[in-house]
């Protein structure tokens, strides 16, 4: 096992120049007779990365953000490889928030790969965009030819209950998923300028101020498709699948009630396994 570690998570700034943070954290996981274990962990600035103890041979990461949220000019990379035959959950300690920006765009950019016979599930928590946020997200993930990932990515455009609301601001969200080389997803999220404005509209989410989206590529997909339809009786969401691969859509008036419906999505996605322990502390 190869564990490195670098201390700081601002970069310093010449006289009368906000700071910004910086991080960089990379984790891989091999196989061993006592299931998933960790072979490299690599941290930098304020990217921070921690193992709880499992007892079912398969791996959790809870990635952590010491920054204390994103602001303009602030960058983060996460790094996940789940070598063959592993199993690995990656988390968030707690809501991403991505703050006003002064100048200049946050960046968060992950990459996952996905050994053969490997299952990756990438469950971070809700990320809050606070009014004047500018916020560039970027999501690369390399599968295997029998590998199996799912993504779930929710969005709050402020906190109802505390009053919030992301009247403008930016949040630009890019997705590209290959299999064996060849891309089978790829998607463009971008919100800009009045955003409460567009979330208003009837082709967008009605202003509902939450939103998620589940990506399931997996050999089980199309089985997975009739049982989110019926969690998904109320019309608020809508599911697709093709060639191995579902897509779901879920919007919500706030992160509660998106976080009620999302629960047992995921659930029924881990096969009956509950969210990570994290999200219910």
């Amino acid at each position: 096992m190869n564990v490195y570690a670098k201390s700081g998570h601002e970069e310093v700034a010449p006289s009368g120049r906000l700071q910004r943070a910086r991080g960089h954290g990379r984790l891989a996981a091999k196989a061993s007779a006592a299931g998933t274990r960790l072979d490299v962990l690599f941290q930098e600035g304020c990217a921070k990365i921690r193992l709880p103890k499992t007892f079912d041979g398969t791996m959790e990461a809870v990635l952590i953000n010491t920054a204390g949220g994103l602001t303009g000019g602030d960058r983060i990379a996460w790094e996940l490889e789940a070598r063959g035959g592993t199993r690995l959950t990656a988390t968030t300690q707690a809501c991403e928030r991505a703050y006003k920006a002064q100048a200049s765009t946050a960046t968060v950019e992950t990459r996952i790969a996905v050994g053969a016979g490997a299952r990756v599930d990438w469950l971070p928590q809700e990320t809050i965009l606070f009014d004047q946020a500018a916020l560039e997200r970027r999501l690369e993930v390399d599968l295997a030819g029998d590998a199996t990932f799912l993504a779930v990515e929710a969005i709050l455009l402020g906190r109802k209950a505390m009053g919030e609301r992301m009247e403008t601001g930016l949040f630009r969200d890019r997705w590209r998923i290959r299999r064996a080389g060849r891309l089978i997803h790829a998607e463009e999220t971008a919100l800009a300028g009045s955003v409460a404005a567009l979330a208003g509209e009837a082709a967008v989410l009605a202003g509902a101020r939450a939103f998620a989206t589940v990506l399931f590529c997996g050999r089980a997909a199309e089985a997975h498709v009739e049982p989110l339809r019926r969690l998904l009786a109320d019309g608020e969401g809508g599911v697709s699948q093709w060639q191995d691969k579902l897509v779901l859509r879920l919007v919500a008036p706030d992160g509660f009630a998106l976080r009620k419906k999302l629960i047992p999505i995921i659930s029924h996605l881990r096969g009956g396994a509950g969210v990570p322990k994290v999200w219910t502390l």
